[in-house]
């Protein structure tokens, strides 16, 4: 959720910086998980001042250009090539000196430099309105107020919005804070208990009444459990158009596009006090008439995304006498909203039951700001108040008049929440005592009232907006985190209960392959999530587009979020090598990246890279290069280590490796290892080879959950190997041949074993030897020649016949 500084200021009065609110507000346990520069026009137009154009004269090698001389109030005046058609003498214009950053449209930067154009030198730059991020037109230059006193810097003269704005990281039970007058709130209780009295300041409704009562239309909630409180009202003669500036400043700074004065309202007062607002076009309205019900299941409805949805039986509706308009507290029909013709308009502010909305928002998978907050409960005694605030503010900037008297449909007010306090157990679950006078502050400070003190504890009434309130421990909570967990001593002594845990829990499979592979020689590394956008050039896989940006990077080479654990990866290779660390077996449990339009994506990989000698050069061996059957085997023993088998392999299809395979186990892939190509590893500065295999975790995580382990005994009675020399074709491969063994004994054949492979000389053209070992095996009794010859006999006939194999 975003909170705009600027707009909670004007709840409460608080000159802090944007960083010191930020740490009140993660005190409070509304956390701060980021604070967002949001600036109007882009660039805060630093470097931009008034000039006066003394000369315009035409170029002599351009018939479009004119060369001007500009004062902007230094000792001499600025020689400009400028080629607007409107430039002229005499003219107050604003003038990008050299050094200043500008942005395009798209949001990218270029700075105005010294140059020459058509031979003539230029010193700046005299800007039209979308040079700046003032407008759209590119007619000409912008001309400005004569009366403007050359020299002035233009922030000062345009009405630039400059704010901070708080990402913060709201917890589903904090309901009563999805607003910045909730969050206002809270910033007056943790201001008072550091001694600082401020006052919270809410827009006054006093001024509304009612003009006219020329458009009635009736109300009638005929579903009062799902709609407990609904109200509304008219108001005639508007005109639909853009909002002003300061709306559409507040509404940007947050995340929202503005669309009309009449919606940008029903958003600005559903983000300022936290209740939604819907406003209808009274026009297309039937009947003059508003039913709050549900419909008959199967019943089809376009919504405002113009999707044709089908109800179900248990979904609120918005209707009016002949067909649905909205669905409650979620999303609008397309038929119903507010248009550049509407003059008329019936705005509604509603209380409906949270767990109706959730329900409704999941089967129709709807996430709106209005299903957000209706989900999770808001204050349905702030209803009828937000609707005369959002009449006010629309009849103020869109004109109109209220037409109608407000429709109120409350039958059966929800009530205060009744808690009552012990002092001991607040002391009991706080781990200290804290003075009593300062619990009655705090609890006055939000809003709840003390009824009656006694020595035991306290009395109270918690406002029907806390819903999240209603326990002696909730109290408690609420007493603490105003209070402050860090005032709070820690004890010497500290309990610990042991927790019943799957045992597939992520971090514990991940201590337990990490652990095998260290074993094995292979050491840990922890890359930086940052890197360079220029690695996705690096493979067809990848897609620029779906880089996740950092606002403000540290340098160019930590722009963007990683896609692929690969290239951090080989970073590292690269850095022991150029240390003479040639023999490298490195692992890493790491996240990847990846923006998709409006969502963002986490994926958990495990990655491994081998490269140089898989063992030390010793006296008595010879060192052997890692090849990709050391990583085969690597990979393998980790699927195994975790139950995974039946796995499928296939040629791999990742473009960063020149030989490799995949491995899957169903649907889901679980692994893709191989050599990685040259021009990978040219990039990096790498000249041996580098293998790499790249898990996909969490596919390996969810599969080894499924798995089941089974115990058999061990056999009483022994095996018995048999070997095969086959004359294949080329074609022919191990595969193929495993297949036909399992498929041809089922029941005694226990492993299939290629143990040697030979090509070349004393062999015919387009021929290969394989040496294949068979294990036969039964569990109940021992096995006879007459058994075993049999099941040979009938693999050769099916070796032959299939694969067109010989028997050497």
């Amino acid at each position: 959720m975003k909170i705009s500084y600027n707009w909670l200021k004007q709840f409460i009065k608080i000159n802090w910086e944007a960083e010191k609110t930020g740490e009140l507000l993660t005190d409070l346990g509304l956390e701060i998980e980021g604070i967002e520069r949001y600036e109007s026009v882009k660039g805060g137009l630093e470097g931009i001042i008034v000039g006066e154009v003394l000369t315009c004269e035409q170029h002599p090698n351009a018939d479009r250009l004119k060369i001007t001389t500009v004062n902007i109030g230094d000792d001499a005046p600025l020689q400009i090539v400028c080629g607007a058609p409107n430039v002229a003498a005499g003219q107050k214009v604003p003038v990008a000196t050299i050094g200043t950053t500008l942005y395009t449209a798209e949001g990218e930067a270029w700075k105005i430099k010294k140059g020459k154009i058509r031979g003539e030198e230029s010193h700046g730059m005299i800007c039209a309105e979308d040079e700046l991020g003032l407008g759209e037109s590119h007619d000409g230059i912008m001309v400005l107020d004569p009366k403007i006193k050359v020299g002035t810097a233009a922030a000062d003269i345009f009405n630039i919005e400059n704010d901070d704005v708080f990402e913060i990281g709201l917890t589903p039970n904090r309901a009563d804070a999805m607003s910045h007058y909730g969050v206002a709130r809270d910033v007056k209780a943790g201001l008072l208990q550091k001694e600082i009295a401020v006052e919270l300041i809410t827009p006054s409704v006093s001024s509304f009444h009612v003009d006219a009562r020329s458009l009635k239309i009736d109300v009638e909630v005929k579903d009062k459990e799902k709609c407990p409180r609904y109200c509304g009202v008219t108001i005639s003669g508007v005109k639909v158009e853009a909002s002003p500036d300061w709306i559409q400043h507040r509404l940007k700074s947050i995340g929202l596009s503005p669309i009309n004065n009449i919606v940008d309202i029903t958003n600005y007062v559903l983000h300022e006090l936290g209740q939604p607002l819907h406003a209808f076009d009274a026009h297309k309205i039937s009947g003059n008439k508003i039913e709050v019900k549900t419909c008959k299941a199967g019943t089809k409805f376009t919504t405002l995304d113009e999707v044709v949805r089908e109800l179900h039986e248990d979904d609120l509706m918005i209707c009016d006498a002949e067909k649905p308009m909205c669905i409650a507290g979620v999303f609008g029909g397309i038929d119903s909203g507010v248009t550049e013709s509407t003059t008329n308009i019936f705005l509604e502010s509603a209380y409906f039951d949270p767990v109706s909305v959730r329900k409704t928002a999941k089967r129709h998978g709807l996430n709106t700001d209005a299903s957000f907050r209706f989900e999770r409960g808001i204050d349905p005694n702030i209803t009828e108040y937000a609707l005369k605030r959002a009449a006010l503010m629309i009849t103020e900037i869109a004109g109109g008049e209220i037409s109608s008297d407000i429709s109120d449909a409350y039958p059966n007010k929800i009530e205060d929440f009744q808690v009552r306090l012990s002092f001991d157990n607040a002391k009991k679950l706080i781990g200290e005592e804290i003075p009593r006078e300062t619990i009655k502050s705090i609890l006055t400070s939000l809003d709840i009232k003390v009824n009656n003190v006694t020595e035991a504890g306290l009395g109270l009434t918690v406002p029907a907006y806390r819903n999240d309130v209603q326990r002696e421990a909730d109290i408690i909570e609420e007493i603490l985190r105003v209070y402050g967990y860090n005032n709070v001593g820690t004890t010497e002594k500290l309990n610990a209960s042991i927790s019943n845990s799957s045992r597939f829990e992520d971090y514990k499979v991940q201590n337990v392959i990490g652990n095998q592979l260290a074993s094995q020689g292979f050491f840990e590394i922890m890359a930086n999530s940052l890197t360079s956008p220029k690695y996705v050039e690096l493979s067809d896989d990848l897609n620029a587009d779906h880089s996740v940006h950092m606002l403000n990077p540290l340098s160019n080479d930590l722009e963007v979020m990683r896609q692929s654990l690969l290239f951090s990866g080989l970073e590292a290779v690269s850095h022991n090598i150029n240390r003479k660390r040639n023999d490298l077996k490195l692992f890493e449990f790491g996240k990847t990246y990846h923006q998709y339009s409006e969502e963002r994506e986490e994926n958990k990989h495990l990655s491994l890279f081998v490269t140089g000698n898989k063992t030390e050069e010793r006296w008595n061996s010879v060192a052997s290069p890692s090849d990709f059957f050391y990583l085969k085997g690597t990979v393998e023993a980790i699927l195994q280590r975790l139950g995974l088998n039946r796995i499928k392999s296939a040629p791999t299809k990742s473009d960063i490796l020149s030989e490799g395979m995949s491995l899957s186990l169903g649907k889901k892939k679980l692994v893709d290892f191989g050599l990685v190509k040259k021009s990978v590893l040219k990039h990096f500065g790498i000249s041996q080879n580098v293998l790499f295999a790249d898990f996909n975790w969490d596919n390996v995580l969810d599969m080894a959950q499924h798995n089941k382990i089974k115990f058999t005994a061990i056999p009483k009675y022994p095996e018995v190997r048999r070997d095969f020399a086959l004359l294949l074709d080329n074609s022919a491969n191990f595969e193929d041949i495993h297949t036909i063994a399992k498929q041809t004994e089922k029941q005694l054949l226990k492993s299939v074993n290629l143990f040697d492979v030979y090509e070349g000389k004393n062999l015919p053209a387009g021929k290969k030897s394989y040496a294949v070992s068979f294990t036969l095996q039964d569990e109940n009794k021992t096995l006879t020649d007459k058994q075993i010859d049999k099941i040979m006999n009938k693999l050769q006939s099916n070796f032959e016949s299939k694969l067109g194999a010989e028997l050497r």
